[in-house]
């Protein structure tokens, strides 16, 4: 994982966040294009982030005034891809080089998902791009 360097904005995002749901983020990513907030938490800590019915996530929606997305770390590319495209049922995620050079995801979806891993207007798919692109410097992510 690479070095990631918080900007002061981002901080208080994360410092609001830890208070209101007792997790501390690895990361916090500000996304203007669909006005929301991703916080990457620890593995097994979404649940305790998220709160008893979203709680946690509605409480942190009101008071920041945009979207909240949590989402679980992962140790490698495919298991971060796989859980930004959550709840979409990822079946495969393969990383690959395309002949410019650029690293590609392949990511393969349950049928029935696919609306899913998309999202309204884009949304998940876009989530799962930025947070690959941050982590691991992969260009496109393809669903099959």
């Amino acid at each position: 994982m690479p070095d990631i360097r918080l900007t002061e904005e981002e901080i208080r995002y994360a410092t609001l966040f830890e208070s209101i749901t007792g997790v501390t983020p690895i990361d916090v990513v500000i996304d203007p294009e669909y006005s929301r907030i991703i916080y990457v938490v620890q593995k097994n800590q979404a649940a305790i982030a998220v709160g008893r019915g979203g709680s946690n996530v509605k409480m942190l929606r009101q008071i920041v005034g945009k979207d909240v997305e949590i989402v679980e770390s992962g140790d490698s590319p495919e298991e971060l891809i796989k859980n930004s495209l959550y709840p979409a049922k990822v079946i495969m995620v393969k990383v690959t080089k395309a002949p410019s050079g650029a690293k590609v995801a392949i990511t393969t979806v349950a049928p029935e998902d696919k609306g899913v891993a998309i999202g309204k207007n884009g949304r998940n798919i876009a989530r799962a791009k930025l947070l690959a692109r941050r982590y691991y410097d992969i260009e496109k992510i393809i669903l099959a």
